[in-house]
């Protein structure tokens, strides 16, 4: 497996560049965005990231129906699609009140997967290959799963060397955008990989800056901007034909949900 490619997510190199685009006023921004109607009560920006986020991967479920459902036990079909969305919701409250590890990302995406993957395939990596179909057929081809828990176990060593480090607010909000990217890239599940990588963004963040970070809308900004999501995603044809001197457009993309 030829690996002299790829990117770890402890990666500076493009840290300088990053901190003369939106980075450059994060501080600012962080400070301005109100924390103040929110204080610790999770619940509803949890049940909104969960709702954002499931949208972005085909549930037609609106936050306003799905809100109204909670409150007002209203209608809203399809069922399956509401538990999906409940699941999610499971796996962010398991993830707000745990460390961030490999064994918890798997049991937290064990979580979030029970209505769309079968028993055998929660909760742990694919065995078989994937790859992402856009209009036009195959975009993107992941690692092999023979080379998934390896990966994954390299993945993690270089987070816990992050979560170990004392970062500035600027590396902090990097490093994060840094885990989602790398984390779709490998792909390691064989479907929930979306789902997944915007909540361990978010629980990374978290676990460094303080619990009020959940609340950071980061999911409805990626679901608003969805097309560049993608787009800036796109770095290469496969797994070792990335190119990661295209990665700054989705790096900054963290940023845009505070403005």
């Amino acid at each position: 497996m030829l690996l002299k490619k790829i990117m770890k997510v402890t990666d500076k190199r493009h840290f300088e560049q990053y901190k003369l685009t939106p980075g450059a006023g994060l501080n600012l921004l962080v400070q301005k965005f109100d924390f103040s109607q929110r204080h610790y009560d999770l619940t509803y920006q949890t049940q909104a990231s969960a709702v954002y986020s499931s949208n972005i991967e085909g549930n037609t479920i609106d936050l306003n129906s799905f809100m109204n459902y909670k409150q007002f036990k209203t209608k809203a079909k399809p069922q399956k699609e509401v538990q999906e969305i409940e699941d999610l919701i499971s796996a962010y409250n398991f993830a707000q009140e745990t460390m961030l590890t490999e064994q918890n990302l798997l049991k937290a995406h064990k979580i979030l997967s029970k209505q769309f993957l079968i028993a055998s395939l929660r909760g742990k990596y694919r065995n078989a290959k994937v790859g992402v179909f856009g209009q036009s057929g195959l975009v993107y081809l992941a690692v092999e799963a023979e080379h998934v828990a390896a990966v994954m176990k390299s993945f993690f060593d270089e987070i816990s060397t992050l979560l170990a480090a004392s970062l500035s607010l600027e590396e902090v909000f990097y490093f994060a955008a840094l885990i989602h990217l790398r984390f779709v890239h490998i792909h390691p599940f064989a479907d929930g990989n979306g789902r997944a990588a915007r909540l361990l963004e978010k629980w990374f963040l978290a676990q460094k800056l303080g619990k009020l970070f959940w609340n950071l809308p980061s999911e409805k900004y990626y679901k608003d901007h969805q097309a560049d999501y993608y787009n800036n995603i796109n770095l290469g044809v496969n797994f070792y034909e990335l190119d990661y001197n295209k990665c700054l457009p989705f790096l900054v993309m963290l940023v845009g949900c505070l403005g």
